[in-house]
């Protein structure tokens, strides 16, 4: 049993696959595929694949969703919960966060260095998709080295 779980916890990173549902689907697809720059994959009239930076993010649609307004305070501000998102390398989170900037994306919370000078620096940034869904985009200088780090 511990060789297996050795195993299934390996170092190497796997592609996630997410589904979310959304209320409009083209709503979805102009944010996906214009703002954040996912190639769009399969579709249907009900639901999008997206490539996520190399990961499946799935948009299904359902007219009558209900948005999340919880939140967990962290690092002294209020994190939107639940929420996704893609950990980036350093240089690839500062495009992403001048592209949004630019497309006047309102963040929940603006991009910023969070955990200063502790194990678990990271920059990050929330902000929701046109139908209400959490973002997350992180990055650390060290990724492998710092993500899991106490």
């Amino acid at each position: 049993m511990i060789k297996i779980r050795k195993k299934l916890h390996s170092a190497m990173l796997n592609p996630f696959h997410l589904a979310i549902e959304v209320h409009s689907l083209d709503e979805a697809r102009e944010f996906y595929v214009n703002i954040l720059g996912c190639k769009e994959g399969r579709s249907d009239s009900k639901w999008i694949d997206f490539n996520l930076y190399g990961n499946q993010l799935v948009c299904h649609l359902n007219e009558k969703m209900n948005v999340s307004n919880t939140s967990n305070y962290v690092d002294g501000k209020q994190v939107p919960i639940p929420h996704f998102g893609v950990i980036l390398k350093m240089d690839d989170w500062n495009i992403l966060a001048d592209r949004l900037v630019r497309f006047n994306i309102i963040f929940i919370i603006k991009p910023y260095i969070r955990f200063k000078d502790s194990p678990g620096e990271q920059a990050t940034m929330f902000f929701c998709d046109p139908s209400g869904n959490s973002i997350e985009f992180k990055a650390f200088n060290d990724i492998h080295g710092q993500l899991f780090k106490k």
